[in-house]
């Protein structure tokens, strides 16, 4: 009997001391694969010099148009360049750019949506009258129109693409509205806290699964919308390669007479916003805590 309790006694203590990567892939599998797919593009992106097996920019005429081989995985282009290393490069400015920009763009919208939210009154009044203007226009043709003043680059491309998480302060406020009519809320302004304090102690904590999450969504918008600058010749200036301007060089030219020119970098598009989505759900579902007593 005594190795029987001590058996049920340490058992949930065991369950209890799980690791957050633990709890993701027993309760969130997909999302935990979603994870490490975003995570493996990240860490191609970052020592794609170590990787890459050619250089980015290494032109073979000899080896034009080559398709798929143990050679080339992903084939050659009408340069002679190999795909795989253009998209291993590619990984280090799209993905890299992408989490920059998305990270810029929620840290907008954060400060924005608390600020607004908490103080309400008139300052909330004119917070969102100026969101709302912002949002009405079409997120690409103010990228265009930035983008075009400033010049095409990589920092420039960052800090366009993180004016477009603005919107997002929407959601981040409608958290904070909701938080701040909290008993410990009130038990805080009771006592004296400052305004810093409660927004950092109390209202930042609670509303941080919806920032997670417009994060992540906004992850896989950046990079979409980073390959659609690049698509129209906005983005970062050739040679360095980016997934949109593979997609719109050589892989929209020569796509009849080499489809792998486009799948390859379109691939990688779809596998990274799709793992970006599903993995944002999945740490939604698992730091929310409505949502832990229901499973």
């Amino acid at each position: 009997m005594s190795s029987a309790s001590a058996t049920m006694v340490v058992a949930p203590a065991r369950n209890g001391r799980r690791t957050f990567m633990q709890r993701l892939w027993q309760e969130k599998p997909l999302g935990a694969i979603g994870g490490l797919a975003l995570f493996i593009f990240i860490f191609c992106g970052l020592f794609a010099n170590a990787l890459a097996p050619y250089g980015f920019n290494e032109i073979s005429m000899l080896e034009r148009m080559r398709p798929p081989s143990w050679q080339h995985l992903f084939g050659t282009d009408n340069l002679g360049r190999d795909v795989f290393s253009r998209c291993l490069y590619g990984a280090r400015l799209s993905v890299i750019i992408g989490v920059s920009g998305a990270a810029l763009g929620t840290l907008i919208a954060t400060v924005i949506g608390i600020t607004s939210g908490y103080a309400g009154g008139r300052v909330d009044l004119i917070v969102q009258r100026f969101v709302d203007a912002w949002m009405s226009f079409p997120g690409l043709v103010v990228l265009i129109v930035i983008v075009s003043v400033l010049g095409p680059g990589m920092l420039q491309t960052i800090g366009a693409l993180s004016l477009v998480g603005i919107g997002g302060s929407r959601i981040v406020r409608s958290a904070v509205l909701a938080t701040r009519e909290n008993m410990y809320v009130h038990a805080a302004q009771s006592i004296g806290a400052s305004a810093p304090r409660i927004l950092w102690r109390h209202i930042l904590p609670n509303v941080m699964p919806p920032i997670i999450v417009l994060f992540t969504t906004g992850l896989g918008f950046v990079i979409l919308t980073e390959s659609a600058l690049a698509f129209l010749g906005l983005g970062v200036p050739p040679p360095m390669p980016t997934w949109g301007g593979m997609l719109s060089g050589s892989g929209r030219v020569y796509m009849l007479q080499g489809p792998w020119l486009a799948l390859a970098p379109g691939l990688c598009l779809v596998v990274v916003v799709f793992a970006a989505n599903i993995f944002g759900d999945a740490l939604r579902d698992l730091l929310d805590p409505r949502m832990r007593g229901s499973r």
